[in-house]
């Protein structure tokens, strides 16, 4: 297998190829977006039969706070000042569903950069350049954000590849915890994947605290932009392959 394909989604190969897929790339990506889509049909169906794990497991409330430091801060003015209303709430979302997930697992993550992460994953979408992946703005955002702040560098790759990988169909744990962590936050607020896991009144917990606000169709109609504007990009094979429009109408989540 080629590098091309090992480093897939990192910042270096955003970086490097704009987030245009090739050939092998797309192929390399098939497997893991099947045995996402049939772990995401498993699980749904056990919410609908009451069966999921998530009905039995708890989480501490501390552990979805957002941290206060001056990375988060700065975090949060540059995804207020680059997000409608209901992407800067997907963004928080994404946070407390990562993070109520990492505390489910056990794992140790950093915090303030899990929260950057989340808060800046977006910020390249509403306004990203012809034929470049728009994590490749948001990874571009978020390296502003730490040169701000004087985040280490590699505090700043940390957050920057976590970005660039969040929308790989499949981010393993042996990425980071942030990385891995980002996506499946993520993944939990956009397609419903990993929601069955979570406490029923933790999914509507988080979303009373940062509503939807039509956030299907908005994000849908990004992703529509995104996929014309990069067409051998990760979003457009999201759609071909994946039914991605359709994954996000059955999201577990009115609106």
């Amino acid at each position: 297998m080629n590098v091309a394909v090992t480093d897939l989604g990192t910042r270096s190969w955003v970086d490097r190829t704009g987030g245009q897929l090739t050939a092998a790339e797309r192929r390399s990506l098939l497997v893991p977006l099947a045995r996402t889509h049939a772990s995401n049909a498993v699980g749904r169906l056990s919410m609908l039969a009451r069966l999921n794990s998530g009905r039995r497991t708890q989480v501490a409330p501390a552990s979805l706070i957002p941290p206060n430091s001056a990375l988060t801060r700065a975090a949060v003015e540059q995804a207020q000042r680059r997000l409608s209303p209901a992407l800067l709430n997907h963004s928080y979302r994404t946070f407390a569903f990562g993070a109520a997930l990492g505390a489910l697992e056990g794992l140790t993550v950093d915090a303030e950069l899990l929260f950057a992460a989340a808060l800046l994953h977006d910020t390249g979408l509403p306004a990203s350049d012809k034929n470049v992946d728009f994590t490749h703005t948001s990874a571009r955002v978020a390296r502003d954000v730490a040169e701000e702040v004087g985040l280490s560098s590699v505090a700043t790759e940390t957050i920057r590849t976590a970005i660039t990988l969040h929308h790989n169909p499949d981010v393993p744990l042996a990425r980071g915890p942030v990385a891995y962590l980002l996506a499946a936050g993520a993944g939990v607020d956009v397609v419903g994947l990993h929601s069955w896991r979570l406490p029923p009144d933790l999914l509507a917990a988080v979303v009373e605290q940062h509503p939807r606000l039509g956030f299907k169709g908005e994000f849908a109609a990004a992703f529509r932009a995104e996929a014309a504007r990069v067409p051998r990009g990760r979003v457009q094979f999201l759609r071909r392959y994946g039914a991605f429009d359709l994954a996000i109408k059955l999201a577990p989540f009115r609106g």
